[in-house]
């Protein structure tokens, strides 16, 4: 079951935890910087105007801090669009893993179909890489078309050439992809995001595939960042408007059909922090570079970074079943970080989110949960925790008394459920 204990810098280093219930509640406490900040409503995440808050068109829209995953400002970042062109960073980040496990090689060629010359190449009239009929192109130069030019045709040869077909490649190949990173809820009928009603995602889920991309393929990421590219003669610029007007800026993509409306990702460094905005659903491009230009903006204004939990220090405790502890240390190699305003204005909530009791025994390492953060209503971040110490398993008497708690509990957890 699912287990909530709510933590604090001050007292991580406490005792192990008492229990109540299904959802466990230990010691609230609450990690901030002064007053609190509200939700303006349940699909907003940020404080509202007057209080220096973010103010955005855009019907659709998140901002987010890639090292962290701290999410600064959402409007309806749950809602299901069609994501256009976006959603090439999906079909590019399937030929990266596919990549980085050594399945295919960026000297391998895949040749340009009659479907995908006639449907993502010149005749078709839209974003296209100009790649010639029945050629053969290196997966290379298709990752530059796809991602430089926007080129249909060369996600299209991409997916074939990987799949044999694209309906598969996107069906299948992108799906199970997308799953195995935790985006739930999108799904996929192409791999270019031309209008096709299986084409669903949240501009959430594309901020964390774009973070994913970041962290993952370094360098394959600053493909994104290249300005312009020439195939079969004609030289293209790339599509996004920030490489050239904002400091900083080195991708990602943007986006249109008339279905989803204008969008984009982008993305942004400055004074070491990196920004990811995801922007859709507005109805000019020029508003669309302007909202995502201007979120960033803001971002790097109003927030800096702050550590919850330094590296290996005590984050909380875990229930353990059957061992020869009744609880489990847990921390983090890594610094646990989350953004906050500058002003001092944020109010955080941090708690240890796990399945449980831990069955013993419990190797030192290995992962339990993660520290979920609330700004106001809304998760700002979370960050996995593993068991700082090793547990062995108990004794016969420990075991069978585990045993017939937790045949209580589940007892109360039945006759509270038929109530």
């Amino acid at each position: 079951m699912a287990l909530q204990t709510a933590i604090s810098r001050k007292s991580a280093a406490g005792a192990g935890c008492p229990w109540r219930g299904v959802i466990v509640a230990v010691v609230a406490l609450a990690v901030g910087w002064g007053g609190i900040v509200y939700a303006a409503n349940n699909s907003v995440q940020g404080a509202k105007k007057e209080e220096g808050g973010f103010d955005g068109d855009a019907p659709t829209a998140i901002l987010i801090e890639a090292s962290s995953g701290s999410v600064l400002f959402e409007k309806n970042a749950d809602e299901l669009r069609a994501p256009s062109s976006m959603l090439k960073l999906m079909t590019t980040e399937v030929v990266f893993n596919a990549l980085k496990k050594g399945d295919i090689k960026l000297s391998d060629e895949y040749r340009i179909s009659e479907n995908a010359w006639r449907k993502g190449g010149a005749p078709a009239g839209g974003s296209t890489m100009f790649a010639i009929l029945n050629s053969k192109v290196s997966v290379d130069d298709l990752l530059h078309g796809a991602i430089v030019q926007s080129g249909n045709d060369a996600c299209i040869a991409l997916a074939e050439g990987m799949a044999g077909n694209e309906r598969i490649f996107a069906a299948d190949i992108m799906t199970k992809r997308a799953r195995e990173l935790g985006l739930t809820r999108s799904t996929f009928g192409n791999s270019n995001g031309l209008p096709d009603p299986a084409n669903k995602m949240t501009v959430r889920e594309l901020s964390r595939l774009a973070r994913h991309i970041i962290l993952t393929y370094p360098d394959m990421y600053k493909l994104f960042g290249e300005k312009e590219f020439t195939w079969n003669k004609i030289r293209q610029q790339n599509r996004n408007p920030l490489l050239n007007s904002l400091a900083g800026a080195d991708g990602l993509k943007t986006g249109y059909t008339k279905e989803g409306g204008y969008g984009m990702v982008g993305s942004a460094v400055q004074n070491d922090i990196r920004l990811i905005v995801v922007v859709n659903g507005l109805e000019d491009p020029d508003d669309r570079a302007a909202e995502a230009k201007k979120m960033l903006e803001w971002g790097f204004r109003n927030f800096e970074a702050r550590t919850l939990f330094a590296s290996d220090q005590p984050v909380g405790y875990a229930k353990v079943f059957g061992g020869e502890s009744r609880s489990v240390k847990l921390a983090s190699p890594q610094p646990i970080k989350v953004m906050v305003s500058k002003n001092g204005g944020d109010k955080l909530i941090a708690r240890v989110v796990y399945n449980g009791p831990v069955r013993a025994p419990i190797a030192a390492g290995q992962q339990v949960g993660v520290v979920r953060v609330w700004r106001g209503a809304n998760i700002a971040m979370d960050a996995p925790v593993y068991a700082a110490e090793s547990i062995g398993t108990g004794s016969t008497i420990r075991r069978a008394i585990d045993g017939a708690s937790e045949l209580v509990i589940g007892m109360f957890r039945a006759s509270a459920e038929k109530l």
